[in-house]
């Protein structure tokens, strides 16, 4: 690629998203079921709305607090507190989405050089913000197995040194819906401890979690102390159906919530007040979240059902997140697969390369869907596909 005006040469070499790639060749396909993007087809509800619409009536249309309406931190607070134990509004601060919660995280701790650890496959920003920054990206692949993505913790405890100075993770995973055990974060976080280094935990997913009984995945917060070098990164997008409203919240020790808002006061000034608003309504409307929780179940196990008879089809299914993996035996090359998906059996499905090589040869297909039937005749193009 050539670089005529003269750009940093990091970002002018920057890959573009393959999920973007596979979607704009499907843009004048008629008849397309678009799998491709995390996010459901389900809108946001009702009341959450109904508060943005009111807000705007009201003229709230100016600037906030960097740090976010002191109403929606304090009910963050609380929810959080239900989830995972008490955690002060002082520890909370909003942000414009999670993505831009994630690159606050990143511009607060790291300069040019600092090493990374990231756990990999996972969604491209989590490897790119760091690296926009200048900081050195090393990567620790999951592996697939029969039961589900595992992590090699003792590989992982090995990558992290004294000279590392963040892990980042995500737990839900995207794209592998893999999930760390609490066992498994409180050695992270005691090794982390030991050599210095911060944890920024990506925990978007954390109510999309499918394991009887519970509420939510394992956190973090269900460990740390609130002085630890942890940030906690969440967001609207998911659990509460608003991934076009961008609004998230990070979660870090008190003492530097100030440098944060000077932080969001140079990426964004703050989230506009009537997309606070209705996250607002979202919270004192969490009980919604259950029967979303409860009806994505459905949606796994029935794309998981129809997926596992076809012919040369490996699926991994997992206890948390919106996607499901899956491998076309033949078919090493994601990319060219998910374009060949696109215009010979009009199925929209994600490349796995597009989360990094550990996700070379497999298809990210995201199953939060109103309707199970479109899941079902999604599958139906697949296998047809297959056969001839």
């Amino acid at each position: 690629m050539s670089n005529p005006l003269s750009i940093r040469p990091l970002v002018a070499h920057m890959p573009e998203s393959q999920i973007r790639e596979v979607a704009n060749a499907g843009l004048g396909v008629a008849g397309v079921l678009p799998f491709w993007f995390g996010e459901s087809d389900m809108p946001t509800t009702a009341e959450v709305t109904a508060a943005a619409t009111a807000a705007l009536a009201r003229g709230e249309t100016f600037y906030s607090h960097n740090l976010g309406l002191p109403e929606l931190r304090q009910a963050i607070a609380g929810y959080a507190s239900a989830l995972h134990g008490p955690i002060g509004a002082d520890r909370i601060a909003v942000t414009s989405s999670g993505v831009n919660a994630l690159m606050i995280a990143n511009q607060l701790l790291l300069e040019a050089g600092d090493e990374v650890v990231v756990i990999t496959p996972v969604w491209p920003n989590l490897v790119w913000q760091p690296r926009l920054l200048g900081a050195q990206v090393r990567e620790v692949s999951l592996a697939p197995t029969a039961d589900g993505w595992q992590l090699e913790i003792e590989q992982l405890l090995a990558a992290i040194t004294p000279a590392t100075r963040l892990l980042i993770l995500s737990s839900p995973n995207n794209p592998t819906g893999w999930t760390l055990t609490g066992a498994e974060q409180q050695r992270i976080l005691d090794h982390c401890r030991h050599t210095g280094t911060w944890i920024l935990a990506d925990e978007v997913y954390e109510r999309l979690y499918y394991v009887p009984g519970a509420t939510a995945a394992p956190s973090f917060l269900d460990i740390a102390q609130a002085a630890d070098r942890l940030i906690v990164v969440q967001s609207f997008s998911k659990s509460f159906l608003m991934t076009g409203w961008r609004l998230g919240w990070l979660v870090v020790p008190a003492s530097l919530v100030r440098q944060v808002g000077v932080l969001i006061e140079y990426n964004t000034s703050c989230a506009p007040v009537f997309v606070q608003r209705a996250g607002l309504a979202a919270i004192d409307n969490a009980a919604t979240v259950a029967p979303l929780v409860a009806h994505l179940r459905q949606c796994r196990d029935t794309l998981v059902n129809a997926l596992a008879p076809l012919p040369g089809v490996q699926v991994i299914p997992a206890d948390g997140g919106m996607y499901v993996l899956l491998r076309v035996q033949g078919h090493d090359d994601s990319l060219a697969l998910a374009k060949r998906l696109v215009v010979e059996a009009r199925l929209g499905l994600a490349p796995g390369s597009a989360f990094g090589s550990a996700g070379e040869g497999w298809l990210r297909w995201c199953f939060a869907s109103r309707e199970l039937g479109r899941l079902e005749e999604g599958a139906a193009r697949l296998q047809k596909f297959l056969v001839g």
